[in-house]
């Protein structure tokens, strides 16, 4: 078989690889994340252009707050520099994440999928407002927890479920 003849057909194995039902769930789960969370920015964003926050209860409220940092509102800065720097940095982790998915066990390949749709949401915010809307804000009396949104929520839940994963995982080991 020729060098030519070899390559066809690894690249055919490669695209059939990424068609299967492993893949195929990731996808499902990065693009449902990513649409739930650009859907409740676009949502409070309408919402806050004509009203005022949304009070739900004494512990949470719907207020929109631009956050030009990371998750959480960490690392905000005016600084245009360090805002694209810190944008150039989530593309490279969200690149990252896209090639432990490829190497990854299937429920890895879950968790890293919750995650990536969760960086996409913030990072799409980023390069089209220039910053992520947060809008929930948990409180109690007068302290207030970072305002977060959706995208956050899957980023950290994703996260934790990982770290959860391996702590028992080395455990039982």
């Amino acid at each position: 078989m020729s060098d030519a003849n070899i390559n066809k057909k690894s690249n055919k194995n490669f695209f059939f690889s990424i068609l299967t039902k492993n893949y195929f769930f990731c996808f499902l789960i990065i693009c449902v994340s990513f649409a739930s969370d650009r859907i409740s920015k676009i949502k409070i964003i309408e919402h806050q252009l004509i009203n005022d926050s949304v009070y739900i209860n004494d512990f949470i409220n719907f207020d929109l707050v631009w956050n030009t940092g990371v998750g959480f509102g960490l690392l905000s800065s005016n600084s245009t520099m360090f805002y694209n720097s810190i944008t150039f940095l989530i593309g490279l982790v969200i690149i990252f994440l896209f090639y432990l998915l490829t190497k990854s066990k299937l429920i890895d390949k879950i968790l890293f999928s919750l995650i990536l749709g969760g960086a996409i949401g913030n990072f799409y915010d980023r390069l089209t407002y220039f910053a992520v809307p947060d809008f929930i804000d948990l409180h109690f009396q007068n302290f207030h927890w970072f305002t977060f949104n959706l995208a956050d929520i899957f980023i950290t839940a994703g996260i934790i479920m990982l770290l959860v994963k391996e702590l028992l995982i080395n455990e039982k080991k």
